[in-house]
């Protein structure tokens, strides 16, 4: 009779366990074949894994692990940080004022009338024309220096970008001022802030 798991190959002997025909190379010292060894196995690891469940670890408690899954997936969300308090007082006309007036300077002049007096809107008004006073002042030195003989080339390149940088920076400053956030204007916010605060 041939191997139950060997096609064609003799058998030596009959499992113990199920009673199937085995040859030698699958006839353990058992005496029994590969597939009761493999489900004895099974068995006894199943066994280690329910011990191991049921004494070791946060699992011993009944709802160990699922007051874990709990506090994981229940944890509480982090909480945006609180908007500047100089921001929170400002009403949202004014805010959209002196946000438009980095892109339009006239409205920047405008919001330094506000009756609410916040230092919020003052600074980012002063800023505002601050920028454009700087970019405009930029463009007319550009033009100036192009003009000048044999020194003006290099000014020529730079000339094409004075618009552009204008339009996109004035666009994302006001932006920023309009969601409450700082703004910091090179060279500018400088002055204004030792011109609005001299003693800090």
């Amino acid at each position: 009779m041939d191997c139950y798991f060997h096609h064609a190959v003799p058998s030596v002997a009959r499992c113990t366990g199920c009673g199937k025909s085995i040859c030698a190379t699958c006839r353990a010292e058992s005496a029994d074949c590969p597939s009761c060894r493999l489900a004895a196995r099974i068995d006894q690891a199943a066994a280690q894994r329910q011990t191991l469940a049921g004494g070791v670890g946060p699992s011993s408690e009944p709802s160990g692990g699922y007051a874990y899954q709990q506090q994981r997936q229940w944890q509480p969300q982090a909480q945006p940080p609180p908007r500047n308090a100089a921001v929170a007082n400002v009403r949202p006309e004014s805010r959209a004022l002196v946000a438009l007036g980095y892109p339009f300077w006239p409205l920047a002049l405008i919001a330094l009338f506000d009756q609410s007096g916040s230092d919020f809107v003052r600074r980012n008004a002063w800023q505002a024309l601050g920028f454009n006073a700087g970019m405009y002042g930029l463009g007319w030195l550009f033009s100036s220096i192009a003009m000048i003989p044999f020194i003006g080339i290099s000014a020529w390149p730079l000339l094409p970008f004075i618009v552009p940088v204008t339009i996109v920076a004035s666009v994302v400053y006001a932006i920023k001022v309009w969601h409450g956030d700082d703004v910091r204007v090179p060279f500018v916010s400088d002055i204004v802030d030792q011109k609005l605060n001299p003693t800090a």
